[in-house]
């Protein structure tokens, strides 16, 4: 960050899509540099959601220190604040005992709660929402997108044509505000630690073919069998709406086959990886590596980088 100084503690940050090895590089990265590994991934906070969040193994975690794993249980919500104060704790425990943070995860909203803070926005206006999610539903998301153009330009650029939740929230911020959503961005940065940003980019097709074999195995390990117990002690919970459990869900409840349910996460995580490299697009500064982090030459190149920051 351009704020930060000399004397600043080194934070790593690998960012990347699902499946382009980013927990492979972080633990090479933190038994190099003597760094600890702090998640950064939405579902991978809750307790029992193993096989559906490619959590790191036991193995793994005994290797290395992890944090931000299993601290919540799936019913209790945990928002990106949630996140972004618990990681500043954890990110300054380690650098306190002269060791590398090393943060790692797709989830690109909670990454940027952690290095930009995030915004008090007004509180929600439900009858609001309802009225736009009432004209979205005779007029399409696009209409949505229109609105948010005339109120908020900057802020419809980031936002997909038909992301409805984030362009409600963003409309009813321009609207309970008076002003653009844009404009009242209150940040709180985080402080202390120059960031590296390492970015994994792999090959587009290499990529599908490791998502599409991932989740096949995520089904052959027992997905629908995990999802099956969490339904039992938790009931139809928000957490089970995430990639992977949505379709175990699919299979238990409305009696779609396991091979349709595959083919579903399949396409759901292809999707997704596309969305998350437009996200980390716009992140700054970005040492982007074009291979899969377990690429002998892209843990060469990241050692290269890290060493040249401390």
């Amino acid at each position: 960050m351009s704020s930060s100084r000399p004397n600043d503690s080194l934070a790593v940050l690998i960012l990347g899509p699902t499946g382009s090895g980013k927990t492979a590089l972080s633990l090479a990265l933190a038994e190099r540099f003597s760094g600890e590994i702090v998640s950064c991934d939405s579902v991978a906070v809750y307790r029992g959601m193993d096989l559906g969040t490619a959590k790191p193994t036991a193995g793994e975690r005994a290797r290395i220190p992890h944090h931000l794993i299993d601290v919540a249980d799936p019913n209790e919500p945990f928002t990106a604040g949630d996140y972004s104060r618990r990681a500043r704790v954890a990110l300054s425990e380690i650098a306190t005992r002269q060791r590398i943070p090393i943060v790692t995860g797709g989830t690109g909203l909670y990454l940027r709660a952690l290095t930009e803070g995030l915004f008090a926005g007004p509180s929600r206006q439900e009858e609001l929402r309802q009225r736009l999610r009432r004209s979205a539903g005779r007029r399409g998301t696009a209409w949505l997108h229109r609105l948010l153009r005339r109120l908020d330009p900057k802020t419809a650029e980031r936002i997909h044509a038909n992301d409805e939740p984030k362009l409600i929230r963003a409309i009813e911020v321009c609207i309970a505000s008076r002003q653009p959503m844009s404009q009242v961005l209150a940040r709180d940065p985080l402080v202390g630690f120059r960031l590296l940003r390492i970015g994994l980019n792999p090959p587009r097709a290499l990529l599908y073919e490791r998502l599409n074999l991932r989740c096949a195995r995520m089904f052959a390990d027992g997905l629908v069998q995990e999802t099956r117990a969490l339904l039992a002690c938790y009931g139809p919970i928000k957490a089970l709406d995430s990639l992977g459990y949505r379709q175990a869900v699919s299979v238990l409840i409305k009696g779609v086959s396991e091979k349709v349910a595959i083919a579903e996460a399949q396409q759901g995580h292809r999707n997704y990886a596309k969305r998350q490299l437009t996200w980390f697009r716009r992140e700054p500064d970005v040492h982007w590596l074009e291979r899969f982090g377990d690429d002998f030459q892209t843990e060469r190149a990241a050692f290269q980088l890290v060493q040249a920051h401390r």
